[in-house]
Parts: C-alpha cells; sequence; structure tokens
C-alpha cells in the first residue's frame, strides 16, 4: 500500500473544478517558481511552519525541544502558548485518504462535484496518488497540475481522472526555465496530449508582471490550444502581492526576480480570435 504526504484540505471549493468539491493538496514540487504562494508545498517531506512575527520568545518551544536540529517530532506545537506553530504535511495510507473522501463523497456529489488533488505537484507522488484515484472510481475526479512529469506518467494518471486544470505558465522555453527551474518541453507534450484527447480541461496561466503577460505569450499559447475540442476555457490567476505571506513561517525568504509592483497585461481578446474561451479569476 502507498504512503504519500498531505498538508492541506480545503472543504466546500467551487474554483477547483466543476460544482462543489474537496480539494487535497499534496506535498512536494519539482518547479521553484519565483512567485510560488505555497512555499509549505515545495517540499515532499513534513515541515514546521511558525508565525514567528507573533512570537514573544518565552521559550518553551525550547525547553522541550530535545535535538539540535528540528526532526518535526511536534513537541513543541502543543507547548506553544499562542499557538503559533504547526507541523505541515501528514503521512497517510492511500487507503486513508481514500477512506475521507469517501466519507462525504455523497455530500459533494449531489453538488455536482467530487474531489481534487493540487500541491505542490500531485504528479511528484505518482504511485500514492495513483492509487488513491483507483480508490476513488465513481467519485469525479480532477487535478490541478503544472504537467510538469514524464509523458508516460502523465497518460497513466489521466487515464484514472475525468478532470484536468493545468498551467501553461510561459512558451518561451529560456524565460520558463529563469521563473521555473525547469523546461517546458514535458509540459508542453502533456499538454498536447490534452488538446488531442477527450478529457475535459482547462488552461491556467499564473499572471506575473512583466514574465509572461505579453502579446507574444498570449498568442503562442492560444494557436497551441487552437481547435483543442476537449478544452473548456482559458483562467487567468493575476498575481497578488501576498504571494510571499508564508515564507517566513517555513524559514524562507520572499526573493521574486520581476517587478511586483508593476502593473499586469491581461488580453481575453486574443484567446476570442482562436475561438478560446477565457475568463479571469
Amino acid at each position: 500500500m502507498q504512503t504519500g504526504v498531505i498538508f492541506d484540505c480545503k472543504e466546500f471549493a467551487v474554483f477547483d473544478g466543476p460544482g462543489m468539491r474537496q480539494t487535497y493538496f499534496l506535498k512536494g514540487c519539482p518547479l521553484r517558481c519565483s512567485w510560488c504562494h505555497n512555499p509549505e508545498g515545495l517540499c515532499r517531506q513534513p515541515q514546521m511552519m511558525v508565525s514567528r512575527a507573533s512570537c514573544t520568545d518565552c521559550g518553551r518551544c525550547r525547553q522541550v525541544c530535545t535535538h539540535e536540529t528540528c526532526v518535526v517530532c511536534g513537541a513543541c506545537v502543543s507547548v506553544c502558548p499562542l499557538h503559533l506553530r504547526r507541523i505541515s504535511g501528514e503521512t497517510v495510507t492511500a487507503e486513508e485518504l481514500a477512506a475521507r473522501i469517501r466519507k462525504n463523497g455523497d455530500y459533494y456529489a449531489r453538488y455536482g462535484g467530487g474531489v481534487t488533488f493540487s500541491g505542490g505537484e500531485p504528479l511528484m507522488q505518482t504511485d500514492f496518488l495513483l492509487e488513491v484515484l483507483q480508490r476513488l472510481r465513481g467519485v469525479h475526479r480532477a487535478i490541478e497540475t503544472s504537467g510538469y512529469c514524464e509523458p508516460a506518467v502523465f497518460d497513466t494518471v489521466l487515464a484514472e481522472l475525468e478532470y484536468v486544470m493545468m498551467d501553461i505558465k510561459m512558451f518561451d522555453r529560456t524565460l520558463h526555465r529563469q521563473y521555473t527551474g525547469v523546461d517546458n518541453e514535458w509540459i508542453l507534450q502533456n499538454a498536447r496530449r490534452l488538446c488531442e484527447g477527450d478529457r475535459p480541461f482547462v488552461i491556467r496561466i499564473p499572471v506575473i508582471p512583466g514574465v509572461n503577460d505579453t502579446e507574444d505569450n498570449y498568442r503562442k499559447t492560444a494557436a497551441f490550444l487552437a481547435g483543442a475540442n476537449a478544452l473548456l476555457r482559458v483562467e487567468f490567476l493575476p498575481y497578488h502581492k501576498t504571494a510571499g505571506a508564508k515564507y517566513s513561517m517555513m524559514g524562507m525568504k520572499y526573493r521574486p526576480d520581476f517587478d511586483s509592483e508593476k502593473s499586469i497585461f491581461i488580453s481575453q481578446k486574443i484567446f476570442e480570435e482562436y475561438g478560446i474561451r477565457s475568463e479571469v479569476l
């Protein structure tokens, strides 16, 4: 039986697929996007999160700690008087997670929904994700993904899904590597598989000021997607300045290598020219 690590669950989600849904967030991501707003989803292992700005340095966490470096044992969590500490990451079996999802599955089904797996990057825990999906046949299953994985892996997971939400962050390979840390060849190959198939899908573009909010990027993306029968729409996700809010809790610093104060450019008209519906979230 496969074991995986999740770091959050969002109930009653209405923007993560059709209807009302449960969304589970899996830890671990191979990308390092400059604008990432879920830093707790980057590492595969459980991590300690601390609201340091409110800490009074009472010292109770240090008194109970028996390790030179944090091993995420959780001993310090319960003694914090202001409840400023928590562990991000819960290890569960595929059977346990599937049971949780099925517990309220009928309720979500009544509202046209189901379950969505997000991250991090859920495809980074492929074997775990696959077993959970297989245990949930009959439930409407969706994924939010960067699409960054080997095409053979993507095909295997796709066969267990009813719905896909996938990012195409930018078309230019050099810029993609510069701002995300990885090449976009696999991503575009997997997006092509969606375009050629019959699985309903949505393409999402996180709109980053001065990075991918250009007419050239939009036009190349629209031309790539044109004619895809199963494409429902393109969604623009504008960058928001709160993206770096959780970095200090992870002991990290948020250093975006773009002008976060710059206004963004969105053109739905370009996609309309290619017969593609779009909306701004």
